[in-house]
Formats: C-alpha cells, structure tokens, sequence
C-alpha cells in the first residue's frame, strides 16, 4: 500500500482527496499548509505528495523547493492540485521539483488516475 501525504489548506479538499485515494486501497496522511507538510514528508516514508500551491504559513512552492534539498525529499513525486492554470506558475512549479499537475476543481477518479500513473513510474 503507498503512502500519501496530502497537502492543502482547505479541510474539504483534504478530505475529498483522502476519500477518493483512501478507497483506492492508498494510506492517505494530512497536513493543513507547507510548514506542516514539510515537516511531516521530512520524516519519509511517503511515496507521493499531492500539494496546494497558495496556503498561509508556507506556500507548496517553498515547501517544494525545502523538500528537495532534503534526503527524504528528493526522490519522492509531487503532484500540485490547485486553481492555479497560469503558464508561468507551472514552469515555476516545475523547475522547483513537482512532477505533475491538476487544476482544482478536480473528479475524484482523475486524481487517482493521476496518481496511479506517476505511482507506476
């Protein structure tokens, strides 16, 4: 079973992600905004991150580039779930080390669809 760290401010988007992966068999942990996410990916043990881009505390961007540069960081495959759409902010989100996208608001079955997927790399 994979272990996934989601990463949103929303409590509703948390839980809509954690139902959709949860019964799809994944073990699904939470964190309310980057501070928190990171501090709980920098333990290891997950083998993909799901992140917000715009959250109060640390955006998914500085907590992107702050896992990166750790061990438990570096390998692990980051999808950015947000409204964002912009070129610019993909690129960004990009070079700082996501590996994916999807735009909110999102179907339960293309997140796990997209998981699956970077999963099976």
């Amino acid at each position: 079973m994979s272990a996934i760290l989601t990463v949103d401010d929303s409590a509703s988007i948390r839980a809509a992600i954690k139902i959709a992966l949860s019964s799809e068999g994944y073990n699904v942990t939470e964190a309310a905004n980057g501070a928190e996410g990171l501090d709980k990916a920098s333990a290891g043990g997950f083998d993909l991150i799901v992140t917000d881009l715009n959250m109060p505390v640390m955006d998914g961007l500085t907590m992107i580039r702050q896992l990166r540069a750790r061990p438990a960081g570096a390998g692990v495959p980051i999808i950015f779930l947000t409204t964002e759409s912009d070129a610019d902010v993909k690129a960004e989100a990009k070079a700082a080390g996501a590996t994916g996208w999807l735009t909110k608001p999102f179907e339960p079955d293309q997140l796990v669809r997209v998981v699956k997927k970077v999963l099976a790399k």
